[in-house]
């Protein structure tokens, strides 16, 4: 397949198109900038110069292509405050390849997060593949990536686990935390640290959406998880073993100042399971959990 990809030179293209590329597709990766375009030429695609607020040269990329995988979200205007903004964008990039794909049975892939579904209120037990969101940033791109299904699109929809970590990863929720825990002089977790938060290795991500890619079916949602519900407080104990520094309880009032843009994230419980997700496309995670790869070193380098 020749595969469109956004977000081609973000962590996690990093291994989605080589992983493309090792088993036979063509990459045509969306840059922005000359940086992210030399980025995007090293790992061996095509570049297409452009942004997600170009729709029409959204439309011109995804009628040239057989298929999509969407990975870009301006994390920026997130890590601002302007998350609304940000996924309006998002939004709009997925409506624009709707408009181009329907009714052509090619596949989309968008990506969404787990996090979604503990900030939509579900509590007390792992969160699955099944389970959905009525609405709101970034559940109003994932819901219509899945209604596509109907409209002749084979749409999928990833769900990529909050830390997502490997050697590739340099500016992701892992590498964050590891800088706060830096600046305050320990790592920080809110209350009892007892709340779980999924993790997953960005080679065994690239896999998965390539598996997504070639055969889940129209209206799939999957779940980018291998460790299915670390305890923050273990996040929280790693990172400040590494560091040589003490972890530490802080108050949800206290967050904003030790776990800056993450301190509205940090204290959901959200476990959720793969299960169908590896049933669907036999996905099986094979590189070392989250704890093991921290303690292994590379964040600190």
């Amino acid at each position: 397949m020749r595969v469109f990809v956004t977000g081609a030179s973000g962590h996690i293209a990093s291994a989605v198109i080589p992983e493309l590329l090792d088993n036979g597709h063509q990459v045509v990766g969306l840059a922005r900038s000359d940086a992210a375009a030399e980025q995007v030429s090293a790992l061996g695609a095509e570049v297409r110069r452009g942004d997600l607020g170009d729709l029409d040269g959204l439309k011109a990329a995804a009628s040239e292509t057989d298929g999509i995988i969407h990975l870009a979200f301006d994390h920026g205007m997130m890590r601002s405050g302007q998350m609304e903004a940000a996924a309006q964008g998002e939004l709009d990039a997925v409506k624009a390849f709707a408009e181009v794909l329907a009714g052509t049975d090619k596949p989309l892939v968008t990506t969404s997060g787990v996090l979604m579904l503990a900030m939509g209120g579900l509590s007390g037990r792992e969160g699955t593949e099944q389970d959905t969101i009525p609405g709101g940033p970034r559940a109003d791109s994932e819901n219509l990536t899945i209604s596509l299904a109907e409209q002749g699109v084979r749409s999928s929809v990833v769900r990529l686990a909050p830390m997502v970590h490997s050697d590739l990863d340099k500016h992701g929720f892992t590498s964050a935390l590891i800088a706060f825990a830096r600046e305050n002089g320990f790592a920080a977790y809110i209350g009892e640290g007892a709340n779980r938060w999924p993790a997953a290795d960005t080679y065994d991500i690239g896999v998965l959406y390539r598996l997504a890619l070639e055969k889940a079916p129209a209206g799939t949602r999957l779940h980018g998880v291998a460790d299915t519900g670390l305890p923050f407080k273990t996040v929280a104990e790693t990172i400040a073993g590494k560091l040589g520094i003490e972890s530490r309880s802080v108050t949800q009032d206290e967050a904003p100042k030790y776990l800056n843009f993450l301190s509205g994230f940090a204290g959901l419980d959200a476990p959720v399971s793969n299960a169908a997700t590896r049933a669907v496309l036999g996905w099986e995670p094979t590189r070392p959990g989250w704890v093991q790869d921290v303690q292994a070193g590379h964040y600190f380098a």
